[in-house]
């Protein structure tokens, strides 16, 4: 059966752990690998904007010796004259993988239904796991670990950001804070999932209101922007309803001593997190946005060798 990469937990814990390790060793060793020498093409498609995702896979998959064919779905018939699944069996005859950053979670369920290659979910509006394979690297990195420690997320955690952080910090052993105001807080479903891969992996999960809270002795801090796309309408509400919950330095110190702070960009000083934060000694997040890289063409990588 063919190996995808939908949403965090379509891998095991043990699976995760061996993508970070490989993700770390490509990055001392970057052309080491080749798994798609031949060259052999990839196909990343994208229905949203993109710098860090674009440009992460286009540079990961030439690395390992394919060629990324980049296929902007507004000059494709995807979706329009051409059915997801007609398009997948399309381009599962021509294709090492398919990469789809997308909309709808249901749209990349219904392209690796038909796909026999594997499909990496880019991101859609459910879940970014290759974002939360990125930062699980870099955490990895700056604390030699990953297991025991404590990941706060504050802002909107309604969104494919929290839903990621959640299930896959779980999967990593880490304990989950998560804050945000009512009205803005993750699913039911997700947070019943996350708390069911934490206590299979010795970790816990905390939903609470009060970023101080969240954060009190955290070992990462992290947030996401209040306004996604497609939200532009909501900006003005959204602003108002989220102004307790700046990342700023008083927030900050709440946390561990060495605490890092993490963003998965593009950020808005000001609003979600202060200038102070995200450009001061605790920030990681140009290490995060080069670890996209690599941690995604260690998942390539994986599941070139998996199908």
């Amino acid at each position: 059966m063919t190996r995808h990469f939908l949403k965090d937990d379509d891998i095991t814990a043990k699976e995760q752990a061996v993508i970070i390790d490989r993700a770390i060793a490509m990055k001392a060793d970057r052309f080491s690998e080749k798994p798609f020498a031949g060259p052999q093409t990839v196909a990343v498609i994208f229905d949203k904007t993109s710098t860090r995702t674009r440009v992460s896979f286009a540079v990961g998959i030439s690395d390992l010796g394919g060629v990324p064919l980049i296929i902007d779905s507004g000059v494709s018939q995807l979706g329009k004259k051409e059915s997801v699944a007609d398009t997948a069996k399309v381009l599962e005859r021509q294709v090492a993988q398919i990469v789809w950053r997308t909309y709808a979670q249901a749209g990349l369920e219904e392209m690796a239904a038909n796909s026999s290659v594997p499909v990496i979910n880019a991101l859609s509006d459910m879940w970014h796991p290759c974002q939360l394979l990125a930062d699980l690297v870099t955490i990895k990195e700056c604390f030699g670990k990953t297991a025991g420690l404590t990941l706060a997320y504050v802002g909107d955690a309604n969104n494919n950001m929290a839903n990621s952080y959640l299930v896959a910090c779980a999967l990593a052993g880490m304990n989950v804070a998560v804050s945000a105001p009512s009205g803005f807080l993750p699913s039911d479903e997700v947070v019943v999932k996350a708390k069911q891969i934490a206590e299979a992996n010795g970790g816990s999960i905390l939903i609470t209101t009060d970023p101080a809270e969240a954060v009190s002795a955290a070992d990462i801090v992290v947030t996401d922007t209040w306004v996604s796309m497609g939200m532009e309408a909501e900006a003005d509400e959204r602003k108002l309803r989220f102004k307790d919950f700046t990342v700023d330095e008083e927030l900050m110190s709440k946390a561990s001593e060495d605490a890092i702070f993490l963003h998965c960009l593009p950020a808005y000083r000001g609003l979600e997190v202060s200038a102070e934060v995200i450009d001061g000694a605790q920030s990681r997040v140009w290490q995060e946005a080069e670890n996209r890289l690599h941690a995604q063409k260690a998942l390539m990588a994986w599941l070139a060798e998996q199908n």
